[in-house]
């Protein structure tokens, strides 16, 4: 058994910007909202940010990866696959379905050569990947989720960051505004049933879908 302390760097580890999956590389649609003019300053950004997170993020990601930790945790292979294949069918573009494939299976390489574990699927969502370090790692659920939260919300702040642009006191504020909603959201998303998984956000899909063929971009997504 790990002590509380290790846990939490474990915990630290996994949601750390250094964690080499790739995610700097993603701006999750943001690109295409600052192409649009939709967002163009701090506020705008936060509110984007703001409304991705509460209503796709905490609505599709956090429920299914509490799903997946107790897959993982009750040797549900089964069950992992169906959640593993919805996180991929959720994506509504290609880029945002290549995001999580590409971060899932540099999460899952890094797990594997760790001796942390391994997925056997072909394409590997990302929160299929978290939540078996977390279940590995002996990482509270809720504590896994806030985390993996966490780390969605401060690369977007990072991206936007780079494609508003914003300042670096801009950003932390950001992120102290979105962070505090943190908890809630992760407690609300142990209470959806299997039929309320949704994310549907037909304005992310659109800039999304756009976002493949702008003209000039600074991330993958």
């Amino acid at each position: 058994m790990t002590t509380s302390t290790e846990r939490l760097v474990r915990l630290l580890q996994l949601a750390s910007p250094a964690l080499p999956v790739g995610a700097y590389s993603y701006s999750g649609g943001l690109e295409a909202a600052v192409e649009a003019g939709i967002v163009t300053d701090a506020a705008s950004a936060e509110r984007w940010r703001g409304d991705v997170l509460s209503h796709t993020v905490s609505r599709m990601d956090a429920p299914v990866l509490l799903r997946l930790y107790a897959a993982w945790r009750e040797g549900d292979a089964v069950g992992v696959a169906r959640w593993n294949e919805l996180v991929l069918a959720s994506r509504e573009t290609a880029e945002l379905r290549a995001e999580t494939v590409q971060m899932g299976y540099s999460l899952a390489r890094l797990l594997r050569e760790l001796g942390v574990g391994e997925i056997e699927f072909e394409e590997i969502a990302y929160p299929t990947a978290f939540s078996l370090a977390a279940e590995r790692w002996e990482i509270e659920p809720k504590a896994a989720l806030e985390a993996y939260l966490w780390s969605w919300l401060e690369n977007q702040a990072m991206a936007a960051v780079k494609s508003v642009p914003l300042g670096q006191t801009e950003a932390q504020r950001m992120l102290l505004s979105l962070g505090s909603h943190i908890h809630d959201l992760a407690e609300c998303a142990g209470s959806f049933a299997d039929d309320e998984l949704c994310n549907f956000a037909p304005g992310l899909a659109i800039l999304s879908a756009r976002h493949e063929t702008q003209y000039s971009r600074l991330f993958r997504s």
